[in-house]
């Protein structure tokens, strides 16, 4: 019986996020037939590689955020020679600075919105960019601290206020409709439409019971669903992505700008999340989907 680790929680702002993805893989690969073994991740990485020993044959990674889904653990995993799921140290470094991959997407020729990298305090004096904008961090997740500041609103003072995420990413903002297409391997699952209970898709309309609303599949032009789907796939490709990713775009409807906001390479687990409401659509349910991202586990560079 193959033995596998699920690693869940860790030290990021996403930590019960990932609690709730690694409780939800771990019953589901037990249901598929596997020796499961859960590890709760703390700041204690002696306590990580205790649990580890014996290795077990493969490291589900269900951890979000930073130290999760940056490279640095798949950097653990890569030094001890475990199998893990999901993409390597480049791929999941290069996804999660939001700046380096919007370099990567730009190289690749794929469409991305005028954005510059701040520090946060130059937002107290000016707008950074013509408003609407949107503020973001360099290198979290989950929509963790992001604001969208319009033209007027005398919002700039509480975002500089509330701010403790290290550099921030201001992004032009643009309308229209939240779209996001799952990945895996080498081919796109389907188009979701995802309308938000919310001022927009932060953090509470993505977890919280009642923030969205998911249309899968997007009602949207057959022509704009296949070039998000080429997008979506062109940006697993172009960050050498591995097993599941899922992509970010707008769509504005009036004037049929696309536009790619950035790769998740540790897409949500949850009982809300999009990736395995994907799969389902396309006829995989959801302990088959796990057992699909272990089956192509692997030491990545």
């Amino acid at each position: 019986m193959t033995r596998v680790a699920v690693l869940l929680g860790g030290i990021s702002a996403e930590r019960e996020v990932s609690r709730t993805s690694g409780t939800q893989v771990s019953a589901a690969l037990e249901q598929a037939g596997f020796e499961v073994t859960r590890i709760e991740v703390t700041e204690d990485l002696a306590a990580l590689l205790q649990a580890l020993t014996p290795r077990p044959d493969v490291v589900f990674n269900a951890l979000h955020g930073r130290f999760g889904e940056d490279g640095v653990i798949q950097g653990v995993l890569d030094y001890l020679g475990i199998p893990y799921t999901h993409s390597g140290v480049r791929a999941s470094a290069m996804a999660m600075d939001k700046a380096a991959a919007k370099a990567v997407f730009a190289a690749a020729g794929l469409p991305v919105a005028p954005h510059r990298v701040i520090d946060i305090v130059e937002l107290t004096d000016h707008d950074p960019l013509p408003p609407p904008y949107v503020v973001k961090p360099v290198n979290e997740g989950s929509s963790v601290g992001v604001s969208i500041v319009r033209d007027g609103d005398n919002d700039r003072a509480r975002v500089v206020a509330e701010w403790h995420y290290g550099p921030a990413m201001v992004e032009q903002y643009i309308p229209g409709r939240e779209l996001t297409v799952g990945v895996l391997e080498d081919h796109a699952l389907a188009v979701t439409e995802i309308l938000s209970a919310e001022t927009f898709y932060d953090y509470r309309a993505k977890y919280a019971a009642g923030g969205s609303r998911h249309v899968v599949p997007a009602e949207i032009p057959a022509d704009i669903a296949k070039q998000a789907m080429d997008i979506a796939l062109a940006a697993h490709k172009a960050l050498g992505c591995r097993g599941a990713s899922r992509a970010d775009l707008r769509y504005d409807d009036e004037t049929g700008r696309l536009v790619l906001l950035e790769v998740n390479t540790q897409p949500g687990m949850t009982p809300t999340s999009l990736l395995p409401e994907q799969a389902a659509y396309t006829g995989m349910d959801f302990p088959t989907l796990c057992t699909w991202m272990v089956e192509r586990a692997a030491c990545r560079v």
